[in-house]
């Protein structure tokens, strides 16, 4: 599966600076080994698989949600990511990635379930007939690398196997600003243009020699549209006190469930495969501290079918995140520094992650949605139901997943929705 909205990119470098100009497309070099189209995952790995990325996407929003305001990434993204990075990892450098990761497989297994779980989604929108906004769900991995530099075999055959990614050639030492615009004129181009300057000016320079980068785009109708004739300005709740926001409203059937101290909504997008979930908190603060994988599931398990009457505001915004230190905190710690193990990449340990840059694009309205996010690691889901009602507003969390699997894609605050107007 393609898919692009949010982004991760890694860089690994030894060490140094310089930009120069280049307009040309970088040539790509391939492994001899073709991607793995039915790869032969057990049940079990791929609810591993989805149970560890759960986990740390709640993880990750421990560490980010001290930012001001509003909040959307795809921990999806950065999950991916990271993988691909990861399979140049070895000794403590591997095993901090695994547990800040909550990557429970070993290698042998997890890239697999990795390029299962891509394929998996790759096949989503096929009973999506919208006229409105055509269903795409679009995943893409791809590595930049250094000209001439000493790649291994078996890390480039595992990124060819279970990422589809192959390597574009790219002179970092002599054309740093070039690589690095070309590199974010990819991202531009897997995100429809939603993600722009992933990689800022100096993220990249002579010592890097390596940047491994994922894109996730969603777009999708809502399955039960909201009608652009009841959107009425409402009050919305912020931190610093009211604003006015127009706000959609629907009464139809649609999931609806409640926990201690929050209520949620579930809604379907076209085709019935994935799903938008919004969690209204009485404590927003109190609610986030208590975030965890489990509470994902929990809060899909009281979801059930309602008459639900809903308003909820539209909004759209963006969001970069500089992810080293919230990484760091997760206990990845020598990745980023002269104990870094990545010989699986180079057969030396002269490589270390620079920076985990990644952003993060979502808009609502009456018609669905349209997400996206990227990540640069720099080296590098009738009867009669019952009625409910939810009146969002207040800041609230929301998270898109697929329905089968469980798979959380993006996740996401609002406490102002009129702040990216």
């Amino acid at each position: 599966m393609k898919l692009a909205s949010f982004g991760l990119l890694a860089v690994l470098a030894p060490a140094c600076g310089t930009t120069d100009d280049t307009t040309n497309e970088p040539p790509i070099v391939r492994s001899e080994l073709e991607r793995d189209e039915s790869p032969d995952v057990p049940a079990a790995d791929a609810e591993a698989l989805v149970a560890g990325n759960s986990a740390f996407a709640a993880n990750l929003y421990q560490q980010v949600r001290g930012e001001e305001g509003n909040l959307f990434m795809s921990p999806h993204s950065i999950s991916i990511a990271l993988a691909m990075t990861y399979a140049g990892a070895n000794g403590n450098t591997a095993t901090q990635m695994a547990d800040a990761l909550s990557f429970e497989l070993p290698a042998g297994q997890l890239h697999p379930a990795f390029n299962d779980l891509d394929l998996t989604l790759a096949s989503r929108g096929q009973t999506a007939d919208s006229d409105t906004i055509p269903f795409r769900l679009n995943v893409a991995n791809s590595i930049w690398g250094q000209d001439g530099y000493p790649f291994q075999d078996p890390f480039l055959d595992t990124l060819a196997v279970n990422y589809g990614a192959g390597m574009h050639v790219l002179d970092f030492q002599n054309q740093a600003e070039a690589s690095r615009l070309q590199i974010n004129d990819w991202v531009m181009d897997q995100t429809n243009d939603k993600i722009e300057e992933l990689i800022p000016r100096g993220a990249i320079n002579s010592g890097t020699r390596l940047v491994l980068t994922n894109a996730v785009y969603f777009s999708a109708a809502w399955a039960e549209p909201f009608e652009a004739s009841a959107t009425t300005d409402a009050s919305f709740t912020t931190p610093t006190g009211p604003v006015t926001v127009a706000t959609m409203h629907a009464s139809h059937e649609a999931g609806y469930g409640e926990g201690a101290g929050w209520k949620a909504a579930e809604l379907v997008y076209d085709g019935g495969e994935l799903s938008m979930v919004i969690v209204v908190p009485d404590d927003l603060a109190a609610f986030e501290a208590s975030l965890s994988g489990e509470t994902f599931a929990a809060v899909g398990a009281a979801i059930t079918n309602h008459l639900l009457d809903l308003s909820l505001p539209k909004f759209e915004f963006d969001a970069p995140l500089d992810l080293k230190e919230p990484l760091q905190a997760l206990g990845m710690t020598d990745a980023f520094d002269g104990n870094a193990d990545f010989s699986g990449i180079d057969g030396t340990r002269n490589l270390a992650i620079t920076d985990v840059l990644h952003k993060g694009f979502v808009s609502i309205d009456e018609n669905g949605t349209e997400a996206a996010a990227a990540t640069a690691v720099i080296v590098g889901e009738t009867s009669v139901p019952e009625p409910a009602t939810l009146n969002v507003d207040k800041p609230f969390v929301f998270f898109i997943k697929d329905i089968q699997t469980g798979a959380i894609l993006f996740v996401g605050r609002v406490v102002d929705p009129t702040a990216g107007e």
